[in-house]
């Protein structure tokens, strides 16, 4: 039977939506369909990491059915070594609505199966929109579905992608990549904010941002978005309370988190929050909270927002706030930014 990750009961079944929660934009007799492709060695959170953001959508409201297929139809190894059950084989698929292709370790090591390529091959021209987790990236390549495109994958090998494809512009350092209907996301977790996109382009932001609060995963990573975002560099935290602070900020951050309101969070002192994180991360709270401010910033803007919206979304107090912090770490201005870096959320490439 296929994945319908929540299943669909009557919604009395279902938790109750939480206060401001959205209902879907675009409404659909049908579930939209999402086949994702995997195969023996295919990186296990480039498929549960995705799968998970659809299914928690169907809990916000949306209505998404998850398909899992592999080119023959026979289950997979993951590259743990957990078997994958699969639903069919990539012909058994009519017409998905969303396809995606994970990755994994084996590539680009190895030359990719003839029978993977097929399955990419079939499923890509039947599916509404495509899109690749990872080095899922090198079989859409393979199979020619990124040529003369815009892509992305994962930054030890995004050179190789490039090598390899010389009519696609590869962006090592990007979150991930929309180019018309395709899609690439960067290194494995890069699928979640991937996933995360579509969800967005489906039924808006307000259902989105439930759904990434729900995963407590980071919020609004947009696609030009740096790899290497700030908040993620260095091990997390080693102290429990300084995580369960980290998780709180970069969850939402364009909430409250003064020092003081963070200190009383945990219930402890200001002085001893700011030792924690002079300690572990080398900063203090508020330039911790200020830097993921600025990562949100950039993804707002990324996505189209002027310089003004995208201070206030991303919690500064003003303008004039985050133009400084753009010119402390940039040395340029947010609007000098927004003109210097296309988005990759545009509808076309041009």
């Amino acid at each position: 039977m296929p994945h319908t990750w929540p299943p669909a009961p009557p919604r009395s079944g279902h938790e109750p939506l939480e206060s401001g929660q959205a209902m879907s934009m675009h409404t659909s007799p049908h579930p939209h369909r999402v086949a994702i492709l995997v195969y023996d060695g295919v990186k296990l959170l480039d498929v549960a990491g995705p799968a998970e953001v659809f299914a928690e959508a169907n809990l916000c409201g949306a209505d998404y059915q998850i398909v899992l297929l592999s080119p023959t139809g026979a289950n997979v190894a993951s590259s743990i070594g957990i078997t994958i059950s699969v639903d069919g084989d990539a012909a058994s698929e009519p017409s998905p609505d969303t396809f995606l292709v994970a990755g994994g370790d084996i590539y680009p090591r190895t030359a990719i199966a003839r029978d993977l390529l097929d399955a990419t091959h079939t499923l890509a021209t039947r599916a509404a929109r495509v899109g690749s987790i990872c080095t899922g990236a090198f079989i859409l390549g393979a199979a020619g579905l990124l040529d003369g495109k815009r892509a992305t994958t994962h930054w030890k090998v995004a050179h190789e992608l490039a090598a390899r494809h010389p009519t696609t512009h590869v962006e090592p350092d990007s979150i991930y990549v929309r180019d018309g209907t395709t899609y690439t996301s960067a290194g494995v977790s890069a699928g979640i904010d991937l996933a995360l996109a579509l969800v967005e382009d489906d039924h808006g932001p307000e259902l989105t941002r439930d759904v990434a609060r729900r995963l407590v995963v980071y919020l609004q990573r947009a696609g030009g978005q740096s790899q290497f975002s700030a908040p993620l560099q260095g091990p997390p935290p080693r102290t429990p309370a300084l995580r369960r602070i980290v998780d709180l900020v970069t969850a939402d951050p364009s909430g409250k988190h003064s020092l003081a309101e963070l200190a009383t969070h945990l219930h402890m002192s200001a002085r001893h929050l700011t030792r924690l994180f002079r300690t572990e991360l080398s900063t203090t709270p508020a330039r911790y909270v200020e830097l993921v401010r600025f990562d949100l910033a950039k993804a707002l803007l990324d996505q189209g927002h002027n310089a003004t919206q995208a201070a206030s979304l991303a919690g500064f107090p003003s303008y004039e706030s985050l133009r400084r912090v753009f010119v402390r770490e940039l040395s340029m201005s947010p609007t000098a930014y927004q003109r210097r870096f296309g988005t990759a959320h545009r509808a076309d490439a041009g």
